[in-house]
């Protein structure tokens, strides 16, 4: 923190503290009133009479004064200065962390030492994955990691970059990138309504079949080389299969079209930087599980 902005939140903090006191001693009283004096505030009938704070209510104010006063001199909150014992919350966090990382190695390097797939059932592993899935993944794959608009659906079976506890595990580690380009552009309109069309026909859609014929040429000239010529894609490029009803961005018409139109870009982040390998690992089996 700037000493600027360091020496403004100790003359702030410093002047409301010594108004508090100020005010807490300026009003007090110590003798009881005459009962028939008042404030002169009433409402409905309810009038406020002038006497004293009761003395454990007076005290309670000095002890919390106390207090806070005790607290900015031990703990920081006076700008840059730390406080006699010198804690952070960094420091706490860091040391909690390698406390519970320390109780919980052992059965980390146990499950570490197994196949994902032996593991993926296990129900300690089952319960640890589905923390960590609801604390880092199921802000874009939902609680249930069914997905939705734009995000993978993890239970159905369907993987745009394979299915494998390898695959999985590099997903989560390194991330993905996919890119669908834009063939608006290179193909017109009417080239992107001919494919659209032919992707229609492939899934059991109709479609117009002169625009199925010109669409399938145009397939295998732009799209084949990563969806396959088959359309049943490529998990080593990231290209989703284009016969199984399953969709990503949605499978209606408009949605197909805008896909080939504008192309698609989706980024899984990588997570190597905010897991442990142990913790990728059974995050990697449970899921393995979802599918199992």
């Amino acid at each position: 923190m700037a000493s600027f902005w360091s020496l403004w939140i100790i003359i702030l903090t410093s002047i409301t503290f010594v108004a508090m006191v100020w005010v807490l001693f300026a009003n007090r009283k110590r003798e009881q009133q005459p009962t028939d004096k008042t404030t002169g505030h009433e409402y409905d009938g309810i009038q406020e009479y002038d006497n004293p704070l009761p003395a454990w209510w007076f005290y309670m104010f000095v002890i919390t004064i106390v207090w806070g006063a005790a607290y900015l001199v031990i703990y920081p909150g006076m700008g840059n200065f730390p406080g006699i014992l010198g804690w952070t919350q960094i420091e706490q966090h860091d040391r909690e962390v390698a406390a519970a990382d320390e109780k919980f190695r052992a059965m980390r390097d146990r499950y570490m030492a197994l196949p994902v797939e032996e593991i993926a059932g296990d129900p300690a592993v089952r319960k640890m994955g589905m923390r960590m899935f609801s604390n880092n993944c199921a802000q874009c794959h939902g609680a249930d990691a069914k997905g939705s608009y734009g995000f993978p659906n993890l239970t159905d079976g369907d993987w745009i970059f394979g299915g494998t506890p390898d695959a999985i595990k590099a997903s989560i580690t390194q991330g993905r990138q996919a890119a669908m380009p834009a063939w608006g552009t290179v193909i017109g309109d009417q080239g992107v309504e001919e494919v659209t069309a032919y992707v229609m026909s492939i899934n059991g859609r109709e479609a117009d079949e002169a625009k199925v014929a010109a669409g399938e040429k145009h397939y295998q000239t732009y799209c084949a080389a990563c969806h396959a010529a088959d359309a049943t894609g490529n998990p080593a490029l990231g290209s989703p299969n284009l016969k199984n009803g399953i969709w990503l961005y949605g499978g209606n018409i408009e949605q197909v079209a805008h896909s080939i139109r504008a192309g698609r870009n989706g980024v899984m982040p990588a997570h190597e930087n905010l897991l442990s390998e142990d913790k990728i690992h059974i995050l990697t089996a449970y899921v393995y599980g979802l599918n199992q």
